[in-house]
């Protein structure tokens, strides 16, 4: 390939970046600009006119998918001798090709987490860390590591900024101590320990210096404005004296500073290289002008001297959606009926997302979602009723529901239950233990729900064996569901952004002007991974009767929007109204599994049905599933259709007073269904 075919295609400011062979260079490059474009051509670029040897070449980025990317995109131009690896695998390489010459021995193993270690650390450290979630113990500990900042200044350390750690300082301060120790003793990696030991080799021995930098002589590094003080230690390592050097970011993403990550090196490449070449990357391939001009507008109000101001490529498209709901139900409700209107206007439902701040928000959607038919999956977060707090609380209220307490009103012992596994009259001010109370608080929601329409504790939980059943993500086609943080890097051709309410975007426990602004740049990130459909809503309460919320301060002063509306009489949202008790209609005897509830049966009891009739749904079924391209169950579960076949319902009237079909799957499959039940009954009269 020819140095001029490799700048073939690119726009002035990528060819500006590809034909900046040597650095200093620092790319801003803001959504949707094809920044890994412009640094995959600037390499081949550079390597195809000889300024470069391609085995000279480290591009580093943050992630295994983000790393294959550019490797995939570098072969394609001609140049696979690169090495594109994140951080951690470009050091352990190094690490455990040197560890045998200068250390002895074998190099310790890596452990992919730290939980193992820190149960273990819990039992040996005191009553009151032990109580603490590993996971927010091991986020603290990846922090202050990232950071540099070791045990013996940690307390010093969280109380100069005014962090709160997931347990007093002192009590960190013995966990981060124990932890570090017993890694050592057992000879153990972490991913911080390998990118400080990789710096230490480095820096202490010169002939291993001498041959990382002999090998490697020029690097880019994406993501620049996620790194934090560990990386950028070892990326200085591994540069020494040299500044051959691009990195690639954009200011207006920094959303990881809770892990330790700072856009200050990015932001102040210039004062740290004099002289280097700065490019502004600001041509929008992603999105449409109605996108690109919001995006614009979140951002103006902040006014950063750092803000990149995109400028759309694309045609016209819709202009966003500003949507207000009574409540949450009827937000997720409205949302799914959206989703069913833009699938039906032919966009799949892969390219659509529900992008929401925490994951307690995905259950409310996966509800509504499995009650529309709409199949989804939740990326980055267990389904809402896998979660271990989920679990674990439904275990203990199907326990209640056996003992003699049963029948104590709904919502007080609900409330009695999930108390003692986390549910406070506050929240935690974040991490793991805030997305537990998030859930566990979301059932108790639901159970006052429940509550003011009649339920008791049994039909509490069998409706929630009935969700918990219904409710499973398909490994298929389908909306995605995902927090912001986990959309970063993604993109669809329609985007919901839900639930953005002052307390959840900003996030309640956001306090400084430094955290605030963070949340800000977490919208932004929300609204550009839209291509053409974008939707903001929010909920005025978040159940009936419930505490009243105001739209996000986010959404004030974004000249030129829509006006917020309310949602224009939606179809009346389906509630389904739980009974304390149901019986069997053969025995009699109280049923409370969700599978016997919906049968209005024992599964013991003996019926009679029509076989034949079952075997005529299950292949309507099958032929439904394959036309809408999406699994069986989706359409209707095999219970439901065993229901079905059992009562043959003549009316809708009768199909509707089957359990797990509301007015959705009435609408949707209820003539055909009918209409295979009247069949069967003809020719069985005809017999």
């Amino acid at each position: 390939m020819e140095p001029a075919d490799v700048l073939a295609g690119l726009d002035p400011e990528q060819r500006e970046v590809a034909q900046a062979v040597r650095g200093p260079v620092c790319v801003l490059a803001g959504a949707g600009t094809g920044k890994t474009r412009a640094i995959t051509h600037r390499i081949a670029y550079a390597v195809h006119s000889g300024a470069v040897e391609a085995t000279g070449v480290l591009a580093v980025t943050f992630t295994t998918r983000a790393a294959g990317e550019l490797r995939q995109r570098l072969r394609a131009l001609g140049v696979p001798g690169v090495q594109a690896r994140t951080f951690h695998a470009a050091a352990l390489r190094q690490l455990t090709y040197f560890w045998p010459r200068v250390i002895g021995g074998d190099p310790p193993a890596v452990i992919e987490s730290k939980l193992p270690l820190l149960r273990t650390v819990c039992r040996s450290v005191g009553r009151e860390a032990a109580q603490a979630e590993p996971r927010d113990l091991a986020a603290e500990i990846e922090w202050a590591k990232a950071g540099q900042i070791y045990p013996e200044d940690y307390a010093e350390a969280v109380k100069k900024i005014g962090r709160t750690p997931p347990v007093p300082a002192e009590e960190m301060v013995r966990v981060y101590e124990a932890y570090e120790a017993l890694r050592r003793e057992r000879h153990l990696l972490d991913f911080e320990t390998i990118l400080e030991l990789t710096a230490a080799l480095i820096t202490e021995h010169g002939e291993v210096a001498a041959q990382v930098r002999q090998q490697y002589r020029h690097f880019v590094v994406d993501e620049y404005q996620d790194v934090n003080p560990l990386q950028k230690l070892l990326l200085d390592t591994w540069l020494g004296d040299r500044d051959d050097l691009c990195v690639v970011g954009d200011p207006n993403q920094t959303i990881y500073s809770f892990t330790g990550a700072t856009s200050h090196y990015l932001t102040g490449f210039p004062v740290e290289h004099p002289g280097a070449t700065v490019i502004k990357l600001v041509r929008d391939y992603r999105s449409t002008p109605q996108v690109v001009a919001l995006a614009n507008r979140v951002l103006e109000v902040a006014r950063s001297p750092h803000r990149l101001s995109l400028v759309a490529q694309r045609p016209d498209g819709p202009e966003p959606a500003f949507t207000e709901y009574a409540d949450e139900a009827d937000e997720a409700a409205g949302v799914a009926r959206a989703v069913r209107a833009l699938a039906d206007r032919g966009v799949p439902l892969r390219e659509t997302a529900v992008l929401f701040r925490v994951n307690a928000q995905s259950q409310a959607y996966e509800q509504a979602f499995a009650e529309a038919g709409i199949p989804y999956l939740v990326r980055g977060a267990d389904r809402f009723f896998e979660r271990p707090e989920v679990r674990k609380a439904v275990v203990l209220l199907r326990g209640a529901a056996r003992s003699a307490g049963a029948g104590d009103d709904l919502a007080p012992a609900v409330h009695h239950i999930l108390s003692g596994i986390g549910l406070t009259p506050e929240p935690p001010a974040g991490g793991r233990a805030r997305e537990e109370w998030e859930s566990l608080r979301a059932l108790a929601e639901l159970a006052e729900d429940l509550a003011a329409r009649g339920a008791g504790l049994p039909g509490f939980v069998a409706e929630l064996e009935r969700r918990a059943a219904e409710q499973h993500a398909p490994e298929v086609e389908g909306v995605t569901l995902a927090s912001l943080h986990a959309a970063k890097g993604l993109e669809w051709d329609a985007v919901f952004l839900v639930g953005v309410t002052e307390g959840m975007l900003p996030i309640v426990h956001a306090k400084t002007p430094e955290q605030i602004e963070e949340e800000r740049r977490l919208l932004y990130v929300g609204v550009t991974r839209a291509r053409v459909h974008l939707a903001v809503s929010w909920a005025l309460v978040r159940s009936p009767g419930g505490r009243p919320r105001r739209p996000s301060r986010f959404l004030d002063g974004l000249t030129g929007r829509p006006a917020r509306v309310r949602a224009s009489a939606p179809a009346p949202r389906e509630r389904r109204t739980v009974a304390a008790t149901v019986s069997c209609r053969v025995c009699g005897k109280t049923l409370a599994a969700a599978a016997e509830q919906k049968l209005g049966r024992c599964a013991a009891c003996p019926v009679d049905y029509d076989e034949a009739l079952l075997e005529r749904l299950k292949a309507w079924r099958a032929a439904a599933a394959k036309e809408a391209k999406v699994p069986s169950y989706v359409v209707f579960t095999d219970v439901t259709l065993q229901a079905i076949a059992e009562r043959a319902p003549a009316s809708e009237q009768d199909l509707m007073a089957i359990t797990g079909i509301g007015r959705v799957k009435l609408e949707r499959y209820g003539e055909a269904v009918l209409a295979i039940c009247r069949a069967a009954g003809d020719q069985t009269e005809d017999a």
